[in-house]
């Protein structure tokens, strides 16, 4: 998940904290007739201290150009006066910093910045920066609710086939069915987080700080934590299916249910009772507190470098049975039909070999498999898994938010509807259902008085079931002997 902090909520909270020292600095130091002044005041872009007449105030270049809160500035406890006899030292101190900026308290009231905004931070006013943030961040928003809309669509669609077709229920599909799940409920919840949070356009959300508005962010948070450990389980598997030839299916099933649905409801359980206790501000979609965020990021990044191991092994394993003379027919072919059948030719009945010369399509086809499983895996977030939240975060933005949405619609494409058993059965029921049709249609022309007789209802049903059974047997036994 990507902690990104929109350009309206950085202002919103720079104004926020510099309103308070301005308080507690007049508290502290307050003006009056006898020592007149310039108050404190936020002129939408940085904040200047109170001061006295013919005190001139530096400040360090606003933080929000660079989309960074700095921790430097002036602080209540520090709030020395600075008189004009310790300009000509100010000055050098200044000239010492690149990008400060001054303001001289006169009679009359606060001086225009010097020098300007724009000349001491490399901010040009003829550009609308804070329109191309917008504009930035708006794109990004529209990438991913198109890509959370069309996997929410593809793995509804998906789903909607493996629970229809019953001889596709098995332990494979059923760790598929769990993992679409995971990235539907993921949609849905960014759909209903930013349905919470960004209702508002004029920046209210940054300070939210309602109980529906954190329950969404817990449910987020358990939905996104939910589909890493998923993406888990499915590398998990595969990898026990290429390792050992029998294994306890169902009970192994057990325990990768509770692996997927139970470990994130008890980080986040956690990280939610810490976050109450510690750190209750705003709507919880903040993450300052790098301590407690790591109970969350923790157990995500663990799950992503196990799986880039078990990637890894599996690749090494893929890589010795295509070499070998004896290419097992387990249910791993499955997933690798695509290597497993055209890495080699047959010669014999139970014997593979592969020829040097087909070395360069084994490694095509290598490369195509390792293409495949590290999507499927999430193997591509091992790239941000350890940089910082603030590093790189347009680039960040792109490839967890736009590029990560699509992630659904590719598992949902290569699990579902590019897999052979799905694809037959869909065929053996759009075959049934023709052949079912045709029938209707030719008794009901033939027959019209039976098909128009709700007398004879019975004997038309019987008939047409006897015709499509037949039928049915009848390209059964053509599949049969044409395989």
């Amino acid at each position: 998940q990507v902690a990104a902090t929109h350009s309206n909520c950085i202002i919103k909270k720079e104004q926020e904290t510099c309103l308070e020292k301005i308080r507690r600095a007049t508290a502290l130091n307050p003006l009056n007739d006898s020592s007149p002044g310039c108050p404190g005041m936020w002129d939408n872009i940085t904040c200047w201290k109170p001061a006295s007449v013919g005190e001139i105030v530096f400040v360090k270049c606003p933080a929000l150009f660079r989309f960074i809160i700095s921790e430097d500035g002036w602080e209540v406890d520090n709030l020395g006066q600075t008189h004009a006899g310790d300009y000509d030292l100010l000055e050098s101190t200044a000239q010492s910093l690149l990008g400060d900026i001054s303001r001289n308290c006169t009679e009359d009231g606060w001086s225009e910045p010097f020098p300007h905004y724009y000349d001491a931070c490399g901010f040009d006013e003829n550009e609308t920066e804070s329109d191309n943030q917008d504009y930035y961040y708006l794109s990004v928003k529209a990438l991913y609710t198109v890509g959370y809309s069309t996997s929410l669509v593809s793995l509804t669609t998906a789903m909607v086939i493996l629970c229809r077709f019953r001889k596709l229920h098995c332990t494979r599909n059923f760790i598929h069915m769990n993992l679409f799940v995971s990235f539907i409920l993921r949609a849905i919840s960014v759909f209903i987080k930013d349905g919470v949070l960004y209702a508002e356009q004029d920046g209210n959300h940054c300070f939210i700080s309602t109980v529906e508005c954190k329950a969404v962010m817990v449910f987020f948070h358990y939905c996104v934590m939910s589909n890493y450990f998923w993406l888990f389980i499915e590398g998990l598997y595969l990898f026990t299916l290429l390792v050992e030839t029998f294994f306890p299916e169902r009970r192994y099933f057990y325990w990768y249910t509770i692996i997927g649905w139970g470990t994130p409801t008890i980080c986040v359980t956690v990280w939610a009772v810490l976050r109450l206790h510690f750190d209750d501000t705003g709507c919880w979609d903040m993450n300052d507190n790098t301590a407690l965020w790591w109970v969350i990021k923790g157990p995500v990044v663990g799950s992503i470098m196990i799986n880039f191991v078990l990637f890894i092994g599996i690749i090494v394993i893929l890589v010795q049975k295509l070499q070998s003379p004896d290419i097992g027919g387990n249910e791993s072919s499955i997933y690798f039909s695509c290597v497993q059948k055209c890495y080699c030719k047959p010669k014999r009945a139970n014997q593979h070999s592969c020829k040097m010369s087909e070395l360069s399509t084994i490694t095509l086809r290598l490369a195509r498999s390792t293409l495949l499983l590290i999507p499927l895996f999430g193997i591509h977030y091992t790239v941000f898994a350890f940089s910082p939240e603030n590093v790189s975060k347009r680039e960040r933005l792109v490839f967890e938010l736009g590029l990560g949405s699509f992630q659904g619609f590719v598992v949902a494409v290569l699990y579902c509807f590019l897999n052979g058993e799905v694809q037959s059965e869909i065929k053996r029921k759009w075959r049934s259902w023709k052949v079912n049709r045709y029938f209707a249609v030719d008794f009901k022309h033939r027959h019209p008085s039976l098909a128009s007789s709700g007398v004879n209802g019975g004997t038309q049903l019987s008939i047409l079931s006897k015709s499509s059974s037949q039928i049915r047997m009848s390209s059964i036994n053509a599949e049969n002997l044409a395989t």
